[in-house]
């Protein structure tokens, strides 16, 4: 009998081990202990004539960047049945894993029983021997010995029994595990066969090309805004305050300007908890006093209006000294231009992607917004566009990316209505909510490095988040 117990158990050993093999290779092979498929999924999307689509946004107040990827629609789904059909099959061969060990276990245990029991059965055989071979010395006594060691083995039934069931399930098991290979090589041809080695080389590519394609993810096309992020109230009812757009992380410089004519102090802030605060920061006074509130910090130097005149000026606050000054030529002036607001907010400095700019209006354009690249050095206009769209009806405005936003309201109820491309002098309509909490904005500028908008809501320092659209072709362009 011991023969075949052992038989038994070296079947459910060597299934044991095919059970294991399958449990450790099937996820690594079709991905579902990691991103095999979904990687390799994506790189097969890249044979398609459409583009991925990339929604990223800046963070606050730890300033990370979320980045939502969709991927074209053809062939992007199909992988999800796929995926619930390996996790099933993943499933089925835990269920088998665990029915296996529980019969080795039994087997193990009854084998000893069996084993034990051997004994017994030679000394009942010896018995029987002699009972047969001299029946005239059989008497009382001789069969209750054969009774007592009849009974003694009667639990061994109960043994064969159970591994009669045990049988059936063994057959039932290799019927299983017959159907997870079909459904297994069934699954690889419709992912195309490929070996782990093929699909680890997909995924080194895809990897390599995502990381060249988050390296062109400055620019997009704006598609919403957060809700706002008070950070402090402080001053009147109209200012602006900023960072400077190009400097390094590590450098968390606040500017702070209250008011929005006449005036000469700025707050220099160490850090942006600094601000929130009101401690640790440096006075500069400026020798020349500004209008409006459109200022803007760039590269460690204040870019600003001169009061009561068309010439901006450029003020480096190391050397608190004037690096240039120049006349914007048919600007205008004075509330002559002004945003909704007023505030003498005819010209508006504005930097992002692509470097500096000023928005205005002149009387040869009809009042409408003019926007201009300007030399940060120099402040010469390198080029300048006519969106169409008249000053005084518009609340605010920002730039990203070259394109030209316009809020249609500085109150409550505003929402961003217009938007000028500059790399195609080309605009549309738009409809973007923007929550007024505050419901009187004076100040309303992006800051290219931290992807947020900056404002000043009536004595409110306020931000707000972005998010910016891509579209990257599948050659890796955007």
């Amino acid at each position: 009998m011991t023969v075949p117990l052992l038989k038994i158990g070296a079947v459910l050993s060597t299934m044991a081990m095919v059970t294991n093999w399958m449990s450790q290779t099937l996820p690594s092979l079709v991905g579902l202990n990691g991103t095999a498929v979904s990687q390799a999924g994506t790189s097969e999307s890249s044979s398609s004539n459409e583009g991925w689509q990339v929604y990223t946004s800046a963070q606050v107040p730890d300033s990370k960047c979320l980045c939502t990827a969709v991927i074209p629609v053809q062939g992007s789904c199909s992988r999800d049945l796929r995926s619930r059909q390996l996790q099933q099959l993943k499933e089925k061969v835990q269920n088998i894993s665990q029915s296996m060990v529980e019969l080795d276990l039994r087997t193990y245990r009854d084998l000893q029983y069996v084993r034990n029991t051997e004994s017994l059965m030679k000394g009942l055989d010896s018995k029987l021997k002699v009972a047969t071979e001299s029946q005239k010395n059989l008497n009382a006594k001789s069969f209750q010995e054969l009774k007592e060691k009849m009974t003694e083995l009667m639990p061994l039934i109960r043994v064969l029994d159970q591994y009669k069931a045990d049988t059936r399930t063994i057959v039932q098991l290799k019927e299983e595990v017959r159907n997870l290979s079909g459904s297994l090589l069934q699954i690889q041809e419709e992912m195309g066969a490929y070996d782990y080695e093929e699909l680890q080389q997909r995924v080194l590519v895809l990897e390599a090309r995502l990381h060249a394609c988050m390296q062109k993810l400055g620019c997009g096309k704006l598609t919403g805004v957060s809700n706002p992020i008070t950070i402090r109230a402080s001053g009147s009812r109209f200012g602006s305050w900023m960072t400077d757009t190009v400097a390094p992380s590590s450098d968390s410089r606040v500017w702070y300007m209250d008011g929005y004519y006449k005036g000469r102090r700025v707050l220099e802030y160490r850090t942006l908890n600094d601000f929130i605060t009101g401690q640790n920061f440096v006075q500069h006074l400026l020798p020349h006093p500004w209008a409006g509130t459109g200022h803007v910090v760039f590269n460690g130097s204040l870019y600003y209006n001169k009061y009561q005149s068309n010439i901006v000026v450029k003020y480096h606050f190391r050397s608190r000294s004037v690096a240039v000054q120049r006349s914007l030529n048919a600007a205008g002036y004075n509330n002559t231009f002004p945003y909704s607001w007023g505030g003498f907010s005819d010209i508006d400095f504005m930097v992002d992607e692509n470097g500096l700019w000023a928005v205005y209006t002149t009387n040869q354009n009809a009042g409408n917004i003019v926007v201009s690249r300007m030399d940060p050095i120099t402040l010469e206009i390198l080029r300048s566009w006519d969106t169409g769209y008249p000053k005084r009806s518009a609340g605010e405005s920002f730039i990203i990316c070259g394109t030209l936003y316009v809020t249609n309201s500085h109150l409550a109820g505003a929402k961003i209505y217009f938007a000028y491309y500059t790399n195609t002098s080309s605009y549309e309509y738009t409809d973007i909510p923007f929550h007024n909490q505050y419901s009187h904005i004076s100040m309303l500028d992006y800051n290219p490095r931290e992807r947020v908008l900056y404002t000043w809501n009536n004595g409110h320092q306020v931000i707000y988040n972005v998010t910016l659209f891509h579209v990257i072709k599948t050659s890796g362009e955007l």
